[in-house]
């Protein structure tokens, strides 16, 4: 399959994943709206993303390397500008999971964000560079900076959420490893890819990325609301505080 097969495919199944989502999301209360509403516009804006790959708009043509002047390859910049809203978006609602009852710790979820887009920007100044050892400085800073965000999650957020009753824990603790197995591919992916080491071809590239994102946006985002779901029904059921109603106009 092309390169753009898989582009296109990205689009309508993001496409279709924000409908999804923006359909089975609740609305009863601020914090399922609030979830609803971040799961919802990630597929959207990832759908944009793939909208312009697919047109040609989101790539430009960059040298192989500085040994293969002659050859060019595709850079897929447009993936980066979604990374860099619909990431710090997956990790806010990852927080709000994890402090259901309350953002305890507004400093926690900054700091998640900040080292998220350190790790994106450096990626991309990997990607963009031709020369092997900036490149490769660059791709350990992102490295370097991906830790920090797994240090966020599993230390920080990790404490915050033992303070939850044991059904928010359990979503917490499935949220957490889901999409940590699903981000720790990336790497990985662009490490192998065009913008590395050339090992995987352009197609496959493309298609293990789109595989990766529709199930970090979409398959995270179905399952990330309907569980914020079940935690509103418990919620509404015995009164607690996390339940605030949501104000509709007269």
């Amino acid at each position: 399959m092309t390169p753009q097969f898989w582009l296109w495919l990205g689009f309508a199944g993001m496409a279709a994943g924000a409908a999804a989502i923006l359909f089975l999301g609740k609305r009863r209360t601020q914090a399922e709206e609030a979830d609803t509403i971040i799961h919802g516009i990630v597929p959207i804006i990832a759908a944009c993303s793939y909208f312009a790959m697919a047109t040609g708009q989101g790539n430009i043509l960059l040298p192989a390397g500085p040994e293969a002047a002659d050859t060019a390859r595709q850079f897929y910049f447009a993936r980066y500008i979604d990374w860099t809203f619909t990431t710090p978006l997956l990790l806010l609602g990852l927080a709000r999971t994890a402090m259901h009852s309350g953002m305890r710790r507004p400093a926690v979820v900054w700091g998640l964000i900040g080292s998220d887009l350190i790790m994106i920007v450096t990626a991309l100044a990997f990607g963009l560079s031709t020369v092997a050892w900036i490149k490769w400085t660059w791709f350990a800073i992102s490295c370097g900076a991906f830790a920090a965000v797994f240090y966020g999650i599993f230390v920080q957020l990790r404490e915050e959420n033992a303070a939850e009753r044991a059904d928010v824990q359990s979503d917490f603790r499935r949220n957490a490893v889901f999409l940590t197995a699903v981000w720790c591919a990336y790497p990985v992916v662009l490490l192998v890819g065009q913008d590395g080491l050339g090992i995987l071809s352009p197609a496959v590239a493309l298609a293990v990325v789109a595989i990766l994102d529709l199930t970090a946006k979409v398959v995270y985002g179905i399952m990330a609301t309907r569980e914020t779901t079940r935690a509103v029904d418990r919620d509404l059921a015995e009164g607690h505080a996390a339940a605030t109603p949501l104000r509709r106009a007269a």
